[in-house]
C-alpha cells in the first residue's frame, strides 16, 4: 500500500502534517519534464488536495536531486501539429491557472532546474523558495517555438518587462541570486533540505492564521493587480466585508481580546475552522 495520500505514475500527493499538502512531480529521470499525461495527474492531484477540507497551504516540488521542472516533454512535443500543439498548451494552461486560483496559498520549492514548463510552473505558485544550486530559464526561443503555458504573461509581472524580455528572447540561464534580487523568489536556502525546511517554515506561518481571512486576502490582491485602482480598492472593500461574516473573524477577535484581558469571561481558545 502507498504510503501517499494520493499517487499516480508521475505525481504524488502527501499530507506530512496538519493543514499542509505537498505536491511532487516525480519523473527523476526525465528531469521532472511536463508531458500532456503529467499534466492530467497533476489535474487529478490538484483536485484531490482541493478536496481536503483542512488544508492551508500547499507546497509543490519536483522529485529527484536534479531538477524542480527541467521543462515540457520535447520527446512529445517535436511530433506536434498545430492543432495537437494548440491542445497542449490550452490544458497545460487550465491545470497551471488551478493553482494560482487555489483556495489556499501555494508554494514552490526548487531545487536544480526550472526551465521553460517549470518556470510557468513555478510562477502560478505565488510564494517561492529555492535552493542555491538552482538555475532558471525560459529557452524555447532556442528550440524554435515560445512559451506557451504563461510565461509570456506570469514573468513580466512578477521581474518587470524590461527583464523578462530579455530572458524570453535570449533564452538566458540565471542563478538563484538573480532571480532573488529581480522579486521572483521570496527566499534562498544553500542545499535542499534547508530549502524544504524553509518552504514548511513559511507554511506553517500561513497555516496558523485564519484561513478564510488568508483566501479573501489571495482574492483581493490576485483581482486587484489585473484592474484599476478604484475597482481594486471597492474589490478588497467587498471582500474585507465579506469576512465579518466568518466564525473565523468571531474566534479571531474573541480570542485577541481575551488575550488583553478585556473580556469578562474568557472561553477555550478556539481553533479556526474555514477551509
Amino acid at each position: 500500500m502507498s504510503e501517499h495520500v494520493f499517487q499516480t505514475e508521475s505525481v504524488y500527493v502527501d499530507i506530512p502534517e496538519q493543514y499542509i499538502a505537498v505536491l511532487t512531480v516525480d519523473r527523476p529521470k526525465a528531469l521532472n519534464a511536463l508531458s500532456t499525461e503529467v499534466y492530467r495527474q497533476m489535474d487529478k492531484a490538484i483536485n484531490f488536495i482541493d478536496e481536503q477540507p483542512d488544508i492551508r497551504c500547499v507546497i509543490v516540488t519536483g522529485g529527484g536531486n536534479r531538477a524542480f521542472v527541467a521543462g515540457a516533454d520535447i520527446a512529445e512535443m517535436s511530433t506536434m501539429t498545430p492543432e495537437q500543439a494548440n491542445y497542449f498548451g490550452f490544458y497545460g494552461n487550465r491545470v497551471v491557472r488551478k493553482l494560482d486560483q487555489f483556495h489556499c496559498p501555494v508554494i514552490a520549492a526548487i531545487h536544480g532546474f526550472c526551465l521553460g514548463g517549470g518556470l510557468e510552473l513555478a510562477l502560478a505558485c505565488e510564494l517561492r523558495v529555492a535552493s542555491k544550486q538552482s538555475v532558471f530559464a525560459k529557452p524555447e526561443v532556442t528550440l524554435g517555438i515560445m512559451p506557451g503555458c504563461g510565461g509570456t504573461q506570469r514573468l513580466p509581472r512578477t521581474i518587470g518587462v524590461n527583464l523578462a524580455k530579455e530572458m524570453i528572447y535570449t533564452g538566458m540561464q540565471v542563478d538563484t541570486d538573480y532571480m532573488e534580487k529581480h522579486g521572483l523568489l521570496n527566499h534562498v536556502y544553500e542545499d535542499q533540505e534547508s530549502m524544504m525546511e524553509g518552504a514548511f517554515d513559511l507554511a506553517r506561518k500561513i497555516a496558523k492564521n485564519a484561513p478564510l481571512g488568508v483566501k479573501h486576502a489571495k482574492d483581493s490582491i490576485n483581482v486587484g493587480m489585473q484592474i484599476d485602482i478604484g475597482n481594486a480598492i471597492r474589490f478588497e472593500s467587498n471582500c474585507f466585508a465579506q469576512v465579518f461574516a466568518t466564525e473565523d473573524q468571531t474566534i479571531g477577535m474573541r480570542n485577541f481580546l481575551e488575550k488583553r484581558g478585556t473580556r469578562k469571561n474568557p472561553t477555550p481558545k478556539d481553533p479556526f475552522i474555514g477551509k
